[in-house]
């Protein structure tokens, strides 16, 4: 058989199984979104979910081909089955607030925490059942709700829109169901601010499409900004001392960490997004001080006026969009145990190696690179522990001063100096990172996943491991472009 016929016989078969697909997705759902908003309530050894209210909402977003998630990420996920067949017609796999939460101390020492989540389907013409699993210690589901859902019912709200939200129009590519819908969440702005917010939005937007495999797949992106006028400008910072009345009502000092950037809002924050389709969402936090933070395929948020905007932006992108675990370990966390011991992290990024001769990204191995792979992992150590150090006691300085009131001149000569050490820190590790014996090479290097021994990331560095204006490892764009693919195909 020539090149040409198999290859075009490749082709009637893809689209028949196209079209398979979307005559699937029609005999089952409405081109609308079914949003399931529950609460996750728990600690470390007990969690369970109760069901809060069911809306129907606008355009569905998702593909109508990839009905069934094949990505494999996540610590949670959602199915739908027909309740008449019991077959699977949808899933999902995602992270979630709690799911962080249930490994950090206070979780572990029993205090039980209620977070309030959303789960978005395709609207199902008839009624269907909804599983959520967990994943155990061990990476086995283990089913933690399940209820039948009537779309039928009176009990689905219905209600118009709210009248008090703005929608930009960023990037058009183009029909929802064969793109990546992205929304931007503007958080902290006032009505006096709507200039600012829309530089912000044209600003990182660019910066989203200057790295790779964004760049090049930008025609299958639509992105669009989403604006609710805050009372207040900026956002909370507990340990400072501040609060603010806002949209969202993002804080720093989530999970008792003084940069992580959350919000625990999550009914406001579903309404304002619900005003366009969107697959993914990110929060634009109005402040300069650096703090962000991103789970899989619930949010990323990122502070706009920082130093390192860029690095912000992109790598908790990694983390909601593509499900890509943190490379560091030595900077402080909120959590302890994430990755168990001996277990394999889920985390396309991370690999606790216990085969190295099926690395999960072998395919992209460098010929000739010893797995695992050797580095100067002592000496880098000692240089980022003394500055993690330093960075401790500067950033606790200047909260106590924020606390107590003190002059601005003060205030704004600590945050100088806890700028000034990161920059300087940042090109001492890149230029310690550059020379190493394996730079630039995919292997399997020690030291990822909040752990010193036992996880190893792809590359001796990447965008997920240091600040810094730099890519995302091979193995790290691999990933995202797998995403990028499942919601654009």
């Amino acid at each position: 058989m020539t090149q040409r016929w198999m290859w075009l016989i490749l082709g009637l078969a893809a689209l028949t199984l196209a079209g398979a697909s979307s005559s699937e997705f029609d005999g089952y759902f409405l081109d609308k979104t079914m949003r399931l908003d529950y609460y996750h309530i728990g600690h470390a050894q007990q969690e369970f979910i109760t069901l809060d209210r069911i809306l129907e909402q606008g355009t569905w977003a998702g593909p109508l081909r990839n009905l069934i998630d094949t990505l494999d990420r996540g610590r949670y996920q959602a199915k739908v089955f027909d309740a008449v067949s019991d077959r699977l017609i949808f899933s999902r796999g995602f992270d979630s607030y709690f799911g962080e939460y249930r490994t950090t101390a206070p979780a572990q020492q029993g205090i039980r925490r209620t977070y309030h989540e959303s789960v978005l389907i395709p609207f199902p013409k008839a009624k269907v059942k909804l599983v959520i699993e967990a994943f155990d210690r061990q990476n086995q589901p283990r089913p933690i709700f399940s209820q039948e859902i009537d779309p039928a019912s009176s009990s689905v709200v219905r209600e118009p829109l709210s009248r008090d939200v703005k929608v930009f129009d960023l990037l058009t590519g183009g029909d929802p169901h064969l793109k990546v819908d992205i929304a931007f969440l503007a958080e902290g702005y006032t009505l006096a601010e709507e200039d600012k917010l829309k530089a912000d939005l044209e600003r990182f937007v660019r910066i989203l499409f200057s790295q790779e495999p964004y760049r090049s797949q930008k025609q299958a992106f639509n992105v669009r900004g989403v604006w609710r006028p805050s009372q207040e400008s900026g956002c909370d910072e507990p340990s400072h001392g501040s609060f603010k009345n806002t949209a969202l009502g993002a804080s720093f000092d989530s999970l008792g960490l003084e940069r992580y950037l959350l919000t625990e809002d999550n009914r406001s924050l579903r309404d304002i997004a619900g005003h366009v389709p969107y697959d993914t969402l990110f929060l634009m936090v109005n402040h300069r001080r650096y703090g962000g933070g991103g789970i899989y395929n619930f949010y990323c948020v990122f502070t706009t006026d920082n130093q390192w905007q860029e690095y912000l932006i992109l790598h908790e992108f990694g983390h909601s969009f593509a499900g890509l675990g943190d490379e560091y370990y030595i900077s402080s966390v909120a959590y302890n145990d994430f990755y168990p011991p001996g277990v394999e992290p889920r985390d396309p990024n991370l690999t606790a190696l216990l085969n190295p001769a099926q690395l999960k990204w072998k395919d992209a191995l460098t010929p000739g690179t010893p797995v695992p792979t050797p580095w100067e992992k002592e000496a880098y150590d000692a240089m980022d522990g003394a500055n993690q150090k330093i960075r401790a006691e500067v950033n606790e300085r200047l909260a106590r001063l924020k606390r107590e009131g003190a002059p601005r001149e003060q205030v704004e000569k600590v945050e100088q100096e806890a700028e000034t050490l990161s920059r300087q820190h940042a090109r001492q590790v890149d230029d310690f990172l550059a020379r190493s014996r394996f730079a630039g090479q995919v292997g399997a290097f020690e030291g990822a996943g909040y752990t010193s021994r036992g996880l190893y990331r792809p590359m001796v560095d990447c965008l997920m491991f240091t600040k810094g204006t730099k890519a995302l490892c091979r193995v790290c764009e691999q990933a995202v472009a797998r995403v990028i693919r499942f919601y654009s195909e």
